[in-house]
């Protein structure tokens, strides 16, 4: 019990760095085509960025599958990326773009702090020179805003 406890809070943090370095170099990067719909005003509910987590959702369905057929490990390793999504789902989605049908405003510094984060994130609607990319994780607003000011 504490192992798989120990894989799914693994499994967590292991999707948060993973997060960060494929927000930054991939989604930044060769990636931007999908992404570029999330720094522009598209139309609708859905954007093309949204495609991404469809590809995350696969994956971590993979992984329960076969976790449940040959390894149990993996299926915990799912639970923890399924856990990161809805994670990410409520800040992000949820606090950060509003995307939700009611509006939630952050009481806690931390929640604070994110949504700071990741609006700095969204101070340029281009491929280079964003800060913050991580999901859960947060650097000091100040700290962002001086790398900003520095480009």
């Amino acid at each position: 019990m504490i192992g798989n406890i120990i894989i799914i809070i693994a499994s967590i943090i292991g999707m948060e760095i993973f997060a960060l370095y494929f927000h930054k170099h991939f989604m930044h990067g060769r990636g931007w085509n999908w992404h570029e719909s999330h720094h522009v005003h598209t139309d609708g509910y859905f954007e093309t960025n949204d495609l991404y987590a469809v590809c995350f959702s696969v994956i971590a369905a993979g992984l329960f599958i076969s976790g449940s057929l040959f390894w149990m490990p993996l299926w915990y390793i799912a639970l923890g990326f399924t856990i990161y999504g809805v994670l990410y789902g409520f800040v992000h989605d949820g606090l950060v773009h509003q995307r939700w049908p009611f509006y939630v405003t952050p009481k806690s510094r931390y929640l604070k702090r994110l949504v700071h984060a990741h609006r700095l994130h969204h101070h340029t609607t281009v491929k280079d020179g964003a800060v913050s990319f991580g999901f859960l994780y947060a650097e000091k607003p100040e700290k962002l805003k001086a790398i900003l000011k520095s480009k």
